[in-house]
């Protein structure tokens, strides 16, 4: 038994050596962002009449994952694992929608899904694009939509829209395109808002 235990001595010290020779590789941490637009101050002026239902937001493939998207030169959409946003963009995207027409005060109430008031009008929307495009030097956010209204006669299109919206990109860094892309969805929902005003 001695003899055996002596003549594995060798490979244990072979295998510490080893071990003692693996790259030492910092951790790198993930980085997180919040996306907050926020809108310019000021809001419609008067008593609301109408009520508005904005439903969930649907999203586009890969919309639902944290991770910020870039667009590289050669036209491939990337998501990057260590700089993500704080929750997914989706559902960022629904609330901030929320909490810009809130504030822009064109209805009398945003109301949600369960709500056991009655809405004048819905509003159903897909965020279908959010991403920064460096070779470009922008950032792209894209909402699409309806706006229907919710009568004694049924529920009846008001109309649709396919919102684009950019922001000039700063630098080719995460943090650049994170405040890109904050400021191209808060030119997307300055846009939303206009198109719904004269329904309000």
């Amino acid at each position: 038994m001695i003899r055996r235990s002596l003549a594995l001595l060798p490979l244990a010290g072979a295998l510490l050596a080893a071990c003692s020779v693996l790259p030492d590789r910092p951790a790198v941490d993930q980085r997180r962002y919040p996306l907050a637009p926020a809108r310019p101050p000021g809001g419609r002026r008067g008593a609301a009449r109408r009520s508005l239902l904005v439903r969930l937001m649907r999203w586009a493939p890969g919309l639902d994952a944290r991770g910020l998207r870039s667009l590289t030169a050669e036209g491939n959409e990337t998501s990057d694992y260590y700089n993500e946003w704080t929750a997914p963009p989706s559902d960022l995207a629904e609330e901030a929608l929320r909490r810009w027409l809130t504030e822009a005060r064109l209805f009398s109430a945003i109301l949600t899904p369960g709500t056991r008031a009655t809405a004048d009008l819905i509003l159903e929307a897909e965020l279908n694009q959010l991403r920064a495009e460096p070779s470009l030097g922008r950032a792209r956010a894209g909402i699409a939509g309806v706006l229907l209204s919710d009568g004694g006669a049924g529920t009846r299109l008001l109309t649709q829209f396919a919102i684009e919206a950019e922001a000039p990109l700063a630098a080719a860094t995460p943090e650049a395109g994170a405040a890109a892309m904050t400021a191209a969805l808060a030119n997307a929902l300055g846009q939303l808002e206009a198109r719904l005003a004269p329904f309000a």
